[in-house]
């Protein structure tokens, strides 16, 4: 179970709120100091409808997720209407910058971008598949995939995950959530399928076409066959990921495999 911090703490440990890492629809992210010496990203909560005790409990479930590509809540804050998470601190920041960095100071190899990306596959497989409830994420997308001091990516921002017994296939949402460019079609066309895990799937398949296509770094006279080989992998699982109908769309247990394996 995270443990529990006191408001004081949080402020005492980020300095008074000094060093924001960014902003995001749940709130805002500050990195801070644990009193043990540990880097952490505080991510302090907007207003919630949710009460206390809902809250603890989502904590409660967040806190058992234990996984390599999966970002790990270390602690939270419940203090009256203030909220916090404590995440552990991603030095690398997101993948956003080395996707889209325009002058291509950041330059990952295709190698490294092919293993980020079956660590996100695997890391979305995990919240599908290998925890007690089912986490459906619902907002895959280069910005909250984060990367550690190795380049390992960690899936991050449970802002809008809704847990669901791993038995139900089919979800119930009221509004579509997400980011636009990455929202699976059913979250608005209701008569193309219903809901469930394969609109990560859709995310994922969009992330993954977006990774495929940085390819700004390749020197033009090397022999590219095996990143070619690679790209060709990866755009070929993304284009299955992202089909209309969800039930065309391959469970990430399916898209591990193939980037694993020789397509």
């Amino acid at each position: 179970m995270p443990i529990r911090y006191s408001y004081s703490e949080i402020k005492k440990s980020t300095k008074g709120f000094k060093d924001k890492l960014g902003e995001g629809g749940y709130g805002t992210v500050y990195k801070g100091k644990l009193q043990s010496g540990l880097l952490v990203a505080i991510k302090m909560l907007g207003k919630s409808k949710a009460n206390g005790q809902e809250f603890i409990s989502k904590v409660a479930t967040i806190g058992r997720i234990h996984h390599t590509n999966v970002v790990q809540l270390i602690g939270f804050c419940a203090e009256g209407p203030k909220r916090a998470l404590i995440y552990e601190f991603m030095p690398n920041g997101s993948l956003e910058k080395y996707i889209f960095s325009q002058d291509g100071s950041i330059p990952l190899s295709i190698e490294k971008i092919y293993e980020i990306s079956l660590g996100v596959a695997r890391g979305i497989e995990y919240l599908h598949q290998g925890c007690d409830m089912q986490i459906l994420h619902f907002d895959i997308k280069p910005h909250n995939i984060l990367l550690d001091e190795n380049f390992i990516p960690k899936v991050s921002d449970f802002g809008l995950a809704k847990l669901y017994p791993t038995n139900d296939t089919i979800v119930s949402l009221t509004a579509a959530r997400g980011t636009l460019g990455y929202i699976a079609p059913e979250l608005f066309y209701k008569n193309i399928g219903s809901i469930s895990y394969k609109a990560d799937v859709y995310s994922f398949g969009m992330l993954l076409m977006e990774m495929a296509g940085r390819r700004k770094n390749l020197n033009a006279f090397a022999d590219h066959s095996k990143e070619k080989k690679t790209v060709q992998k990866m755009i070929i699982v993304a284009l299955w990921c992202i089909q209309m109908k969800p039930s065309d769309r391959p469970s990430m247990n399916k898209v591990v495999e193939m980037l694993e394996g020789e397509v």
